[in-house]
């Protein structure tokens, strides 16, 4: 049986008077979501592996405020900014890792606004600090020689101008990585985002993620790499719109190092 991923609580170090390394922030989709799960599971496998002393909020935490802010409902996201700061500050947390571009940018640039100042890291800048530090070791293992695509989350790509990390990430576990036509700074939103993800689409020709899969398929992948939960759901859906879901994998680069010497 696999050995259970150890997850303790802020409230559990300050029970012990300590305060852990970096507090790991899960979002709505890495708590709720059945898919997003995996990613969060796995990017907790990754601290396990590198030994970082980390911590959850746990029930503690609430919705940073991203979609009520994209939707237009400033009153909320300040809401919810101001219950998230309080229960952060009263931490005293320093440090946040999150597997989530729209957490990462909604707590590094907007809640700054609001006196919440933290460093905040997205889950493939810190594998790769690890990495760089010796922490972390990530291999080819059953990735080796496969053919990847990377679809650049908006907010960590052109909000956050981060291209490189999931990119060097990738390229350690020796996969053949081909660029879509459209990425890094010139790369198409999947559709989820400025909380489109939680509505239908309007009337048009083709849905956003449709036409970034295309994109995604023309380079003829075998797994679509992401670094979002939203992107993975919409990339996902377009994928089983093509029907090549049997063919071709959705995978967050946290799941394919983490999963990559499961032979």
């Amino acid at each position: 049986m696999a050995t259970p991923i150890k997850v303790p609580t802020m409230a559990e170090f300050m029970a012990q008077g300590k305060s852990p390394e970096v507090l790991f922030w899960v979002g709505c989709a890495g708590s709720f979501d059945d898919r997003a799960k995996k990613i969060t599971k796995a990017c907790a496998k990754l601290l396990n592996q590198a030994e970082v002393e980390f911590a959850v909020l746990g029930t503690e935490e609430s919705c940073t405020g991203d979609p009520a802010k994209r939707a237009g409902n400033e009153f909320l996201f300040q809401m919810q900014a101001m219950m998230n700061i309080q229960v952060l500050d009263g931490y005293e947390i320093k440090k946040i890792v999150t597997t989530c571009p729209h957490c990462f940018n909604t707590i590094k640039n907007e809640y700054p606004g609001l006196g919440g100042n933290y460093e905040v890291m997205h889950h493939t800048q810190f594998l790769k600090s690890l990495l760089k530090e010796g922490r972390l070791k990530v291999e080819g293992g059953k990735f080796k020689g496969k053919r990847i695509t990377f679809h650049d989350p908006c907010y960590l790509g052109r909000a956050n101008n981060e291209y490189e990390a999931p990119r060097e990430l990738l390229q350690k576990l020796e996969v053949e990585l081909i660029e879509m036509k459209r990425c890094k700074t010139r790369g198409l939103c999947c559709g989820a985002g400025g909380a489109q993800m939680f509505k239908e689409p309007e009337k048009g020709d083709k849905d956003i993620n449709v036409e970034r899969t295309e994109e995604a398929l023309e380079t003829k992948p075998e797994i679509i790499a992401a670094g979002c939960p939203f992107c993975n759901t919409m990339m996902t859906d377009g994928v089983k719109s093509k029907e090549k879901e049997d063919s071709i994998a959705v995978m967050d680069v946290a799941e394919m190092i983490a999963n990559a010497q499961d032979l």
